[in-house]
C-alpha cells in the first residue's frame, strides 16, 4: 500500500498514538509526533524508532485475524536489519535467524526487518513463501517432492540451483536487492531443524521417509507499521501440530499421504464412509505431534492451541480490546467442533499494524 503524505500522517497518528499510550509513554507523544510530522513534510516519509518497529512488530501479530496462537504475540523477538543493503548481508541474517529461532529445538517467535518500501520501491525483496520449504519437481512419473512448491522450484531451477530430486530437498535462499539479478543460495543442512515423522506403534509411511522442518518461516507478506511497508520481514511462531499432519502431508494437492497410510493401517478406503480418510488423518497427526516431541522441537497441538486463544481472548478483554479474527483460518483442520472456536462468531476486521499478502513492487 502506497499512501501520499497527508495519508502517511494519518497512518503514523494512529499508530504513535496506540504506541505511546499502550507502553506508558504518554508524556513523549506529542514531541514525537511533531518530530515526524516534520520528517514526513522534508521528505515524504519517516522513520521508526527500534521501539517502534519492536512494538509495531508485536501488536501486528496481535491483530492478525487468522493466527491462532496470538496469546505470545508480546514474547516475539525483533531483529532490526534495516541497515543491511547487500545480498550477501540479507542472507547471512536470514541464516542467522534460521539459526537463532531454531534454539536446538525451544523455539523462538522472532522477526527480521530490513529496509522499508522508500517511493513505492521495496529495496530487498525475498522470493521464498518460507525460509524453509522442500521443492517440488514436475517428472515424467508424476510429481515428486511439495507440488505447492513447483512454480518456485522452476525459478531456482533457472538462476542455476540443482536440488537432489528428493521428496525433501531444502529450497535455497532467493535475494532481490533494489532491481538487481536475484540471487540464490544453499542453506547449510546443518542448521535446520528437521524432524523424521514416524508413528509410534504403526509403519504408517512403507519405509518411506518423511520428515518436515521444524519452524514455519514466513517471509512473503508486508508488514505495515504506521503506514511504513516492510516487504521483508520473516517472521515465526511454533507450528501447530494439525499445518503439518492435516494440511502440509494430508491434503491431496500436497504430499497426500493419507491414501498410503489408510494402506498401511489396513482401513477399508472403498467406501468413504467408513471414515477412513478421519481414521489415517487422526494416526497421521499423532505421528506428527510424537515425533516434534520426541526430537525435542517446540510443536502445540490444536486443542492447546484453542485453549492458549481463549487465554487470549481473556487477556484482550481485560485490556478493553476486541479481538478480530477469521473464524475459517482460527477452526483448526482436524475436529474443529472439539473447540470453542468453532461455536462462536468473530469479527473479521482489519487493524493495523498488521501483515498482509503482498506481491513484489505491489508499491
Amino acid at each position: 500500500m502506497r499512501y501520499n503524505q497527508e495519508q502517511l500522517w494519518a497512518e503514523a497518528v494512529q499508530f504513535l498514538q496506540l504506541y505511546h499510550n499502550e507502553c506508558g509513554l504518554e508524556k513523549e507523544r506529542e514531541s514525537r509526533l511533531q518530530q515526524v510530522q516534520r520528517e514526513i513534510k522534508q521528505t515524504g516519509t519517516y522513520e521508526h524508532t527500534y521501539e517502534e518497529i519492536a512494538y509495531g512488530a508485536k501488536v501486528a501479530w496481535r491483530n492478525s485475524n487468522r493466527c491462532i496462537g496470538r496469546l505470545f504475540w508480546d514474547r516475539m523477538e525483533v531483529i532490526d536489519a534495516r541497515s543491511v543493503n547487500k545480498s550477501q548481508e540479507v542472507f547471512e541474517k536470514l541464516l542467522y535467524h534460521i539459526r537463532y529461532t531454531g534454539n536446538s529445538g525451544k523455539i523462538r517467535p522472532l522477526i527480521t526487518i530490513f529496509s522499508p518500501t522508500k517511493d513505492g520501491h521495496a529495496p530487498v525483496k525475498i522470493w521464498n513463501h518460507q525460509l524453509l520449504r522442500y521443492a517440488g519437481y514436475q517428472t515424467e512419473n508424476g510429481i515428486i517432492g511439495d507440488p505447492d512448491s513447483i512454480t518456485f522450484t522452476q525459478q531456482c531451477q533457472k538462476l542455476g540451483w540443482k536440488g537432489e530430486g528428493t521428496p525433501f530437498d531444502l529450497l535455497p535462499l532467493v535475494i532481490q536487492i533494489d532491481n538487481g539479478e536475484p540471487e540464490w543460495m544453499e542453506i547449510p543442512s546443518d542448521m535446520v531443524l528437521e524432524v523424521q515423522i514416524q508413528h509410534p506403534t504403526e509403519d504408517i509411511f512403507a519405509q518411506q521417509e518423511v520428515k518436515w522442518y521444524g519452524v514455519p518461516i514466513i517471509s512473503d507478506m508486508r508488514l505495515e507499521i504506521g503506514g511504513i511497508s516492510y516487504h521483508a520481514a520473516p517472521f515465526n511462531g511454533w507450528y501447530m501440530g494439525t499445518e503439518i499432519g492435516a494440511r502440509n502431508l494430508a491434503d491431496e494437492n500436497r504430499y497426500n499421504l493419507l491414501p498410503l497410510v489408510a494402506k498401511q493401517l489396513g482401513l477399508n478406503t472403498k467406501h468413504l464412509n467408513t471414515l477412513w480418510k478421519d481414521r489415517a488423518l487422526v494416526e497421521l497427526n499423532i505421528a506428527v505431534l510424537e515425533s516434534f516431541k520426541q526430537a525435542g522441537v517446540s510443536i502445540v497441538d490444536h486443542h492447546t492451541a484453542a485453549k492458549q486463544f481463549a487465554v487470549f481472548e481473556k487477556n484482550e478483554q481485560k485490556q478493553g480490546r476486541t479481538v478480530t479474527g477469521k473464524w475459517s483460518w482460527l477452526i483448526p483442520p482436524l475436529s474443529p467442533a472439539t473447540t470453542h472456536i468453532f461455536h462462536k462468531p468473530f469479527d473479521n476486521t482489519v487493524h493495523k499494524p498488521n501483515f498482509f499478502y503482498s506481491k513484489h513492487n505491489e508499491d
